[in-house]
């Protein structure tokens, strides 16, 4: 854990030396050149969403890089700046970003707190599903975005903020919003058809985090895990055993492991129980550009896809 206070006032200061520059001229445009909104997300799977409902229109920085970890993100003196001049920031909530307070402190320092700041929750509408593990029953689980119908809440939040902050161009969003939505339900109906065909008792989706609960919702699946959330402790001796013993009484045949997580724990699974790891699913980023699933909806197709070729050898 960083000391935040001495973190925070750093980023103040930088932010504001840079604020302290040359004087704007008085025809200076305070946007880019191209007038394009200035958008911050805080994690890749929703710079996604947000670039398909916004298109040419958006010029967006995502804090957390690909392949990193948004529970838990050490803001840059950039992600500070660019936060400060942005437009719109859209952040995931059902406490994603709530650990060390990185996301509030962020938000505080760069000017964007209060209930007329332009910044949006995307997860507005989900119907949040909570952790289990004791002691944290009150905290919600952030993974909504794991079930495509979500994805559409979140694509239509985007397009009702995008529009809020730019109305001059509202048709240009709600014509991205539908065409996008259109693809999102086509996505969902076809993994509902898909996992139709896997028999209920083998429908149980094994994971290092516990992140597929509403997944799991949408397409009828038990879910089972190492650890509930990543910013718990992850891999202990009694998590290990507890999977182990759930594998073993529902006689499990695969197992999956997240992109952006460590590995090391769900071998170990594996090798105490001798079944396989069968492949490699998303979760809280998307893939690296030109890679698997290097947007929303390829990334869901891969797990989609992944985890009904696992459960059935096929």
């Amino acid at each position: 854990m960083k000391k935040w206070n001495l973190f925070f006032v750093f980023l103040i200061s930088t932010a504001l030396m840079a604020a302290c520059g040359a004087p704007q001229s008085a025809n200076e445009p305070t946007k880019s050149d191209s007038d394009k909104l200035q958008v911050v997300t805080t994690y890749s799977i929703l710079y996604d969403i947000v670039k398909n409902i916004g298109g040419d229109r958006v010029e967006i920085h995502s804090l957390a890089p690909i392949g990193s970890n948004p529970h838990e993100y050490d803001p840059l003196p950039a992600d500070v700046q660019k936060t400060t001049d942005a437009d719109a920031v859209f952040y995931n909530g059902l406490n994603l970003e709530a650990g060390n307070s990185w996301f509030n402190n962020l938000m505080n320092t760069a000017g964007k707190s209060g209930p007329d700041a332009p910044v949006f929750r995307l997860s507005e509408g989900v119907a949040a599903k909570h952790l289990t593990t004791k002691g944290k029953e009150s905290e919600e689980d952030p993974h909504a975005w794991l079930d495509v119908r979500n994805g559409i809440k979140y694509a239509e939040n985007a397009k009702n903020a995008l529009i809020k902050v730019d109305p001059a161009h509202k048709e240009t969003y709600e014509q991205n919003a539908k065409k996008y939505i259109e693809q999102l339900t086509a996505l969902h109906e076809e993994a509902v058809k898909q996992y139709s065909q896997i028999p209920k008792e083998q429908r149980v989706l094994v994971t290092s985090e516990g992140a597929f609960k509403y997944f799991s919702e949408a397409y009828d699946f038990e879910a089972a895990y190492i650890w509930e959330i990543n910013s718990e402790n992850q891999g202990t001796p009694e998590q290990v055993t507890q999977v182990v013993d759930t594998i073993r009484a529902k006689k499990i045949p695969a197992l999956f492991v997240e992109t952006s997580i460590d590995p090391r724990s769900m071998e170990m699974v594996s090798n105490e129980t001798g079944v396989p790891i069968v492949g490699k699913v998303f979760t809280d980023s998307l893939g690296k550009p030109g890679e698997d699933g290097d947007t929303y909806i390829k990334m869901m197709e891969w797990n989609i896809k992944t985890i009904y070729e696992g459960l059935t050898k096929k």
